[in-house]
């Protein structure tokens, strides 16, 4: 009964049209449609709903779009505002936009110059739209990321889905198999975009995330003991790993609740009158404040 349930899953995804994707060792994508339908993870809610709808609102399905809307990119896109900008969004290429390294890393491996250009001339436009279609989806983070010594392991298989189990006949038209990876379990997962502070590979270096390299250099060497996954995924739902994977900037009540309990202020504060000389008696406050963390890392960081 259960195989026969699978294998018309399968043919179900087979048969929409709709959620059809182009192999990942096809042609490179020269439109931002292509790129988006090459890695298009919309098919994957048909047996994964309520992880697919934990992911669709979490920062990884808007990665281009930063908290409320804002199109972080737009700087890069317009001439003379950086070292990077291009003269006209159609001389744009991969290598004006240095965040893809993280926020789209499929571009880099499975797109042509052609869709730096048109992400371009959608920022100046402030096209949401066009740029919402541009996202971390399940396919980038169980295929594309999901190998990371790849002189050791050999590039992500296109036909392959790595989790945290080998599972031989997975009912998908792409990806027929899940295979262990090697790392989705350890904190180096998670640190291949969260990183260590400045990206000097760059002509132009640019400091960006320094989460990882706080966990590394100051919570383990701390005594602390749990990664990444643990207090971002692992606190399970209905026995499902939370691929909300908080914080979520966008939901300010929720988050203001998550930081308060990792964050507590300790605050004293004494008055006095500082006698400078005759008639001289001046009012002075010292607050001596005391914060203390219980994250895993320095707060706030990316």
């Amino acid at each position: 009964m259960k195989h026969w349930i699978l294998g018309l899953a399968a043919l179900m995804m087979i048969a929409l049209p709709s959620q059809a994707v182009a192999a990942l060792d096809g042609p490179k994508a020269k439109t931002i449609d292509e790129l988006a339908a090459m890695f298009d993870a919309s098919r994957c809610k048909g047996c994964h709903g309520e992880v697919y709808d934990q992911w669709s609102i979490s920062h990884h399905a808007r990665p281009q779009m930063g908290v409320h809307g804002g199109l972080k990119d737009t700087p890069l896109a317009r001439a003379g505002a950086t070292p990077w900008s291009p003269e006209h969004p159609s001389q744009a290429t991969l290598d004006t936009f240095p965040c893809f390294k993280c926020h789209l890393p499929q571009a880099l491996t499975h797109a042509e110059d052609s869709v730096a250009a048109e992400y371009a001339q959608a920022l100046v436009d402030q096209d949401r739209a066009k740029i919402g279609k541009l996202q971390i989806t399940c396919i980038v983070c169980h295929n594309n990321k999901a190998i990371i010594h790849r002189l050791q392991e050999g590039e992500p298989e296109p036909n392959v889905l790595y989790g945290t189990r080998n599972i031989p006949n997975h009912p998908d038209p792409v990806f027929t198999e899940i295979r262990q990876s090697p790392v989705m379990s350890e904190p180096l997962y998670c640190g291949q975009c969260h990183g260590v502070g400045v990206n000097l590979e760059f002509k132009n270096p640019v400091q960006c995330a320094t989460i990882y390299g706080s966990y590394q250099h100051a919570y383990i060497p701390g005594g602390g003991t749990q990664s990444c996954q643990e207090c971002h995924l692992y606190p399970k739902h209905n026995g499902v790993a939370d691929h909300r994977m908080l914080p979520d900037w966008n939901d300010t009540e929720l988050m203001s609740q998550r930081l308060a309990q990792s964050i507590s202020l300790n605050m004293q504060a004494m008055g006095y009158e500082w006698l400078r000389g005759g008639g001289d008696r001046p009012s002075r406050l010292v607050v001596e404040t005391k914060i203390d963390s219980s994250a895993g890392h320095r707060v706030p960081d990316g």
